[in-house]
């Protein structure tokens, strides 16, 4: 299985895109958020992701720069059904808000030529706290974070039998997910800025974390690899090295700092 980080930054960056990224394996594709607006489709296509492997689509949470760019992925899912272009099916999958925001949207923004396949060949679909199914033929689980500020939810992939990647949101890990994030081969954490510049970027104050925190998170959790995404970008040439140097000081498995269009094999 491949992971792509289609973008890595927090809402308000401008110097690269806001999270959202692409797990691959076998000529199919689960895109996880949209990011804020079409870019996700320029990222798709640099990242060399055909749009139409594009099957299964999950949102973890309502705001704007997760959510947004799903609607054009909608439309042009919807728009390559209507050209012969897009063949079978495409799941979104989040909580009950988050697809009530999306079915609003979708049908207060798009056409009717797209619109016109909601429920049919675009199904979107709400997942319960805990529930289970299957993506990439690989068992899935989504939970919900608990956040303090809007309903989110995370989830974990099992794949090659005995691996498990969990994502977390863009929240701080919290004990209640143990069971998700527990055993974890791969786990993605937000860490919005460096302990250091925590003065700067007040990252306490809308519930996120440091490097320093997630990593401390990690290393607790005894998780052999640890991607770090949900950042600031004013330190964008030097993020992964700066992040690293600081991460490296409390966690010692493998760290990535990934910049966008980076991938894995995981």
């Amino acid at each position: 299985m491949k992971l792509t980080m289609l973008g890595t930054g927090m809402a308000m960056v401008t110097k690269c895109y806001n999270t959202c990224f692409a797990l691959q394996d076998q000529g199919e594709t689960f895109l996880v958020d949209g990011g804020g607006g079409n870019t996700i489709l320029k990222r798709l296509e640099e990242a060399e992701i055909d749009y139409k492997s594009v099957h299964h689509i999950f949102i973890t949470h309502k705001h704007i720069d997760h959510i947004m760019g799903i609607v054009w992925m909608i439309r042009r899912i919807g728009q390559g059904i209507n050209k012969g272009e897009y063949t079978g099916n495409v799941t979104v999958y989040g909580h009950d808000e988050v697809i009530g925001i999306l079915r609003n949207m979708v049908f207060a923004l798009l056409q009717n030529k797209v619109t016109k396949h909601i429920d049919s060949r675009i199904c979107l679909r709400v997942v319960e706290d805990g529930e289970e199914t299957g993506i990439l033929g690989c068992r899935t689980a989504f939970f919900d974070i608990h956040s303090t500020k809007d309903k989110q939810f995370g989830f974990s992939i099992y794949y090659d039998g005995e691996h498990k990647l969990t994502c977390c949101g863009d929240e701080p890990y919290n004990d209640c997910n143990s069971q998700y994030v527990e055993s974890s081969t791969w786990l993605m954490l937000e860490a919005f800025c460096m302990y250091r510049d925590a003065d700067i970027f007040k990252p306490y104050e809308k519930h996120h974390t440091t490097v320093k925190e997630a990593c401390e998170q990690a290393e607790k959790l005894r998780i052999p690899n640890l991607l770090l995404y949900h950042t600031e970008d004013s330190h964008i040439a030097q993020r992964k090295a700066l992040y690293t140097a600081e991460g490296c000081l409390y966690y010692h498995g493998n760290l990535c700092v990934p910049d966008d269009l980076e991938s894995y094999e995981l």
